[in-house]
């Protein structure tokens, strides 16, 4: 579970912004940064990016929300 609120912002921010295909553009960017030769950065896309699945997968019913 990640709990930097600043993931989860960019997370948000990409999901507002690129809807369906904010998995998609997190994935992109963090393999364009490791090909880069930034594997830090690379690293902190792969946090968004998995701080996007958590905030768009399905919950069941009576699954918290935190």
């Amino acid at each position: 579970m990640i709990n930097d609120p600043d993931i989860f912002d960019a997370a948000k921010l990409l999901i507002d912004r690129h809807g369906e295909d904010a998995a998609l553009r997190a994935a992109e960017r963090a393999d364009g940064l490791l090909a880069e030769g930034d594997p830090d950065g690379s690293g902190v896309w792969h946090r968004i990016l998995e701080a996007i699945e958590e905030l768009t997968r399905k919950r069941w019913q009576a699954e918290p929300l935190n």
